[in-house]
């Protein structure tokens, strides 16, 4: 909706004080990523469809509207981060509509407690398995480089491994993204989780001493690719259907230039996975990859916390990246070790 009256007509002051403008929703919308908007909106509709079915008002919601909510999850047995997430949808639809953050004290007792019931239960948290480079290369392996959807995966997965990033920020990027160095590819990550102020942050990838799996030569020969189908600018990772077109897309699905999504690239992870035989390969997410280069760079000789932790994003202290270095020092610095036992 426009803030401008229409030609010849008074402005009412106060509809110009409770409505907002076409662009602003706008901006509004791009500060959550796609990804995070598509999963809050069906939580909301989830959450909304629920509320007229009890016969609650759902905006605004009451503590204990949302005490219940986060109740009924539980006990439909989804997974204690489903219901966390469905409260930051909900909290995330207050916030927009300027009802503030709504009351989640019960809410947060309520999936408290259902944490602590399903450790009891021994049902553990699921977490993707980090990739190895052994695993990798085997990944590798099973493509076929003289196919599009061949050249295509194998830079998905060893950039993507090699920059320890999220899917999201896989998909996101464009060919522009992407420089030329002496000493490899500089690759400029745009927007990521972590980053809410677009500030971006620039990742070195050096040479590779594996050719099947060297990140500048895999992005080299992708590159290449997309120039001989005439593509110099847009998205650097794009669809391929089925019969072979690149960044073709049906009407009214999928992004208009073609760019794949990071369903996408946990699908292609998974498929290497599978037809490599790798253990638990149904399993592997987009995930797998970050897990995956965090422990192998912790496991290298000379390893740098920080340093690792800038390359791929991660916020200074981050938990996530200690649990994921835990599972190298668990038996490197066991300080059950050399104690006498």
């Amino acid at each position: 909706m426009s803030d401008q009256p229409t030609p010849g007509t008074a402005l009412n002051p106060v509809a110009r004080d409770t409505e907002l403008s076409a662009t602003t929703w706008e901006l509004i919308t791009d500060a959550t990523p796609d990804s995070t908007r598509r999963a809050y909106r069906d939580d909301w509709k989830r959450f909304t469809s629920w509320c007229a079915q009890q016969d609650r008002a759902a905006l605004p919601a009451t503590a204990e509207t949302i005490a219940e909510y986060a109740g009924h999850l539980a006990l439909t047995r989804r997974a204690p981060s489903t219901i966390g997430r469905a409260l930051a949808a909900i909290t995330k639809a207050h916030e927009t509509a300027g009802h503030g953050k709504p009351d989640r004290r019960g809410a947060t007792e309520v999936l408290r407690g259902y944490r602590r019931r399903h450790a009891q239960a021994g049902r553990a948290t699921r977490k993707a398995p980090a990739l190895t480079i052994t695993a990798l290369r085997a990944m590798v392996a099973t493509l076929d480089p003289d196919t599009l959807v061949g050249v295509r995966d194998r830079a998905v997965i060893v950039v993507g491994f090699a920059m320890g990033a999220r899917r999201s920020e896989i998909a996101a990027l464009d060919l522009t993204d992407v420089q030329p160095h002496d000493e490899g590819v500089q690759v400029t990550v745009r927007l990521s989780k972590t980053d809410k102020g677009g500030r971006g942050r620039l990742v070195a990838l050096p040479y590779g001493s594996n050719v099947a799996t060297c990140p500048v030569r895999a992005l080299s020969e992708w590159r290449t690719t997309l120039a001989h189908h005439g593509r110099s600018d847009g998205p650097l990772f794009l669809r391929i259907d089925r019969h072979g077109r690149l960044g073709h897309v049906a009407t009214g699905k999928g992004s208009p230039a073609g760019r794949i999504t990071g369903e996408t690239v946990a699908a292609i992870i998974r498929r290497a996975a599978l037809r490599a035989g790798l253990d638990a390969a149904a399993a592997f997410t987009g995930h797998s990859l970050r897990r995956g280069f965090a422990t192998a760079a912790y496991a290298a000789p000379d390893a740098d916390l920080v340093r690792i932790a800038r390359h791929g994003g991660w916020k200074e202290g981050s938990a996530a990246l200690f649990g994921y270095i835990e599972e190298v020092d668990q038996w490197r610095k066991n300080p059950a070790a050399g104690i006498g036992l």
